[in-house]
Formats: C-alpha cells, sequence, structure tokens
C-alpha cells in the first residue's frame, strides 16, 4: 500500500535541516579554525572528530533503535542534546575544550540520519521494494537545505568574517531539533525473534563485504572534498563566495539526480552503478588535484557529484534496503555510517593533515585518486560476485 506523500513531509524537513546545518558547518568548519589561528595539523584533528564518533555511536544509536522502536523519541533527544552541547563553541577553551564540544555534539548528530532513513524505508517502498523515486523526492530537500546555507554562509562570511560561526551553528540545530518534532510519533511494533535476528551472517556474503570495502574507499576518497576542499581553494585565492558557489554546483547537480533518479537507475544494476561511479570518482580527483587554477575544470569535477555521491548513494541506500530487511534496518544503515564514514573519515582527516603539512593540499587530491582506483576495484568484485544481477528497482 502506498504511504500518502503528507507522511513523508516531515521526513523531507528533517532532512532539510539537518543538511542546511551540514551545509555550513562541514564547509566552513575548516576555515572557521583557520580563522582562531589553529594550525592545518590540528584543523585535521579537529574535524576529524565527527569521522571519530561515526566508529561506535551510530550502531549503538541503530542497535538501540532496532530493538526499542523508538527511532524518533530517539532523533528528539539527539537534536536536543547537540544543540545544548553547541553553545560551547562560544567559549574559548583552546584546542581540547572544542574538541569536546565537537565530540559531544556529533555523538549525537551522527546517526540522525541513518534512524531517519531507516524509519522512513517502510514509507519509501512500493510492493517491498525501495521506491527510488518517493526516496529522491524526500532526499533532495536535504540537498537544497545544503545548497541554501553553503550559499548564504559563503556570502555572509565573505562580508562579515568568520566570527559569527557558532551563531549559525546554533541556530541551524534549532531548525533541526523544530523539524524532530514535526515526525509522527512512529513506532515499529516487531516480534521477540524479529528483534533478535542476528546481523553476522548477513556481513558473512562476499557480495557484502567488496560492497563496504568499496564504500570505504570511495568515501575515503571524498574525505580530500569533505575536509580539505575549501582549504585547498583558499589557498589557490579564491574568495569565500566561490567557494560557496563551487560547492553549491555540487550540490545543484545532486538535487536534479535526486529529483530524475527514478529514469537512470533502471538503466544498470546497482552493482553496476557502484562501478561506474568509482570509476568517475578517479577522474574527479584527479581533474582537481591537477586543475586547482583551472575554475572551468573544478567546475566540471564538481559536476561529476551528482554521480560520484548521489548515484553512489542511491545505489547503497537500495543495496541496504535488499541486504538489511525489518529489523536489520538500523544496524545496516548504522554499518554503513560507521564502514562507510566513520573509519574513512578519520583516516582521511589525519592522513590528509599529515599529506598537506608535508607536501601540500594538492597532495590530498592525488592521494584521492589513488583511493578510488581502489574503490573501483571493489565495486568490480560486487559486480563480479553479482553477476551484474540487478537487485529489487532501486
Amino acid at each position: 500500500m502506498t504511504v500518502p506523500r503528507r507522511q513523508l513531509v516531515p521526513f523531507a524537513a528533517l532532512s532539510a535541516t539537518y543538511f542546511a546545518h551540514i551545509g555550513f558547518f562541514n564547509p566552513y568548519l575548516p576555515l572557521w579554525l583557520k580563522d582562531l589561528g589553529f594550525s592545518l595539523f590540528a584543523i585535521s584533528l579537529l574535524t576529524s572528530v565527527q569521522s571519530a564518533t561515526r566508529l561506535f555511536a551510530p550502531y549503538a544509536w541503530g542497535w538501540l533503535s532496532d530493538h526499542s522502536g523508538e527511532r524518533v523519541k530517539l532523533l528528539r533527544y539527539g537534536a536536543a542534546v547537540a544543540l545544548l552541547a553547541s553553545l560551547g563553541l562560544w567559549v574559548e577553551g583552546g584546542i581540547g575544550w572544542l574538541a569536546a564540544v565537537l565530540a559531544l555534539m556529533f555523538l549525537h548528530t551522527s546517526a540522525m540520519m541513518p534512524m531517519s532513513e531507516a524509519a522512513m524505508a517502510h514509507l519509501v517502498s512500493s510492493g517491498g521494494a525501495f521506491d527510488a523515486r518517493r526516496y529522491g523526492r524526500v532526499r533532495l530537500w536535504g540537498s537544497l537545505g545544503f545548497l541554501i546555507t553553503v550559499f548564504a554562509a559563503g556570502a555572509w562570511f565573505e562580508h562579515f568574517g568568520m566570527g559569527h560561526f557558532p551563531a549559525w551553528t546554533v541556530l541551524t540545530l534549532a531548525l533541526v531539533v523544530a523539524s524532530t518534532w514535526w515526525l509522527p510519533d512512529l513506532k515499529e511494533s516487531l516480534p521477540a525473534h524479529e528483534k533478535k535476528r542476528p546481523v553476522l551472517p548477513i556481513l558473512r556474503q562476499r557480495p557484502v563485504q567488496w560492497f563496504f570495502a568499496s564504500v570505504f574507499f570511495h568515501v575515503l576518497a571524498h574525505m580530500g572534498v569533505y575536509v580539505f576542499f575549501s582549504l585547498y581553494l583558499d589557498a589557490h585565492g579564491y574568495s569565500k563566495t566561490v567557494i560557496g558557489l563551487l560547492w553549491g554546483v555540487s550540490v545543484v547537480v545532486e538535487i536534479v539526480w535526486f529529483f530524475t533518479q527514478s529514469r537512470w537507475l533502471p538503466l544498470l544494476s546497482l552493482s553496476g552503478w557502484l562501478l561506474l561511479c568509482a570509476a568517475l570518482t578517479v577522474l574527479r580527483m584527479g581533474m582537481t588535484a591537477g586543475g586547482a587554477s583551472l575554475w572551468p575544470v573544478l567546475l566540471l569535477a564538481q559536476c561529476l557529484h551528482a554521480f560520484t555521491f548521489a548515484a553512489h548513494h542511491a545505489a547503497c541506500i537500495a543495496l541496504l534496503s535488499h541486504h538489511f530487511p525489518g529489523s536489520l534496518r538500523g544496524r545496516g544503515q548504522a554499518l554503513y555510517t560507521v564502514l562507510g564514514y566513520g573509519l574513512p573519515g578519520v583516516l582521511g582527516g589525519l592522513a590528509g593533515g599529515a599529506l598537506s603539512s608535508h607536501f601540500g593540499l594538492a597532495s590530498v587530491f592525488w592521494a584521492a585518486m589513488a583511493c578510488s582506483a581502489l574503490a573501483t576495484g571493489c565495486a568490480w568484485q560486487v559486480w563480479r560476485h553479482l553477476h551484474g544481477a540487478h537487485h529489487p528497482p532501486a
């Protein structure tokens, strides 16, 4: 039975406000830390805190939400604590204090999207299969939220400086809290035997193992963009407005993909999309590393975000829905966050900081190109094990 559109609107609002927060926070956090006088290595350490919390927090939240069924109440609690913690950004306490504040924030926000998507999973399905069109129409609101704040914050910080960064954090998190209270009070009631379903047998399957390996290297390659892209452009003399515009271009093409993805995904198997997106990431990172002084090259590289992130994410969510159904949804989404964003985020941030300190920021993107080549090899193994089979419609 198809769920009425109005039930999806609150999830779209949460996606919009959460990614509006991410849209200014992630691109401009390194620039704010630089403005505070921190070194490149210190910036890489502090930006890696988010990924460090993703090593364990998402799975803990996912396990709790799977066993309690109270995904919405947990979302409300996490958003509220993160908002209170963000007030600490106004306190000047050095690197230790900032690391503690960021850790507390990220501990309570790192699993918000996995829990939200797990709660929404049964609403964006048709006949038991993942419905790419309905999912894309919800997820694109997150991209719109990101787009608005990455442009607005870039222009704001260009004119008024980075000093208002904490205020932007509090305001956007307040909107996230408000959107969680708009969500319907959904509670999934599962039989006792369903709650005890183990996840280990799924992880023993070869296609699943290669899938997570591919995601690991794919996201590790993107950490060069997520953590160092703004600093890279700043070092080449681009203004904060232009930095925001280049981030914004990637989000525009992302929105176009999510809006139209139901037309394109059936053209390849899910594993085929995984392979294509990884191969295009090799191209994107090479263009970014070698074309920093040529804005048309950077523009084209950012346009590839439609494939390297949006198409890749859609294929991953569809594959997760296939391999981790029912009571496994929360843990499947959490594993995707831990193995796909936690570990790569920590390694990417720390290794990128060391590389950029010794060899310059361009070296980060050359290393990202090598990681994306490894992701391509792993994605090929997924395709080989599945023989290019087309999973339930994505």
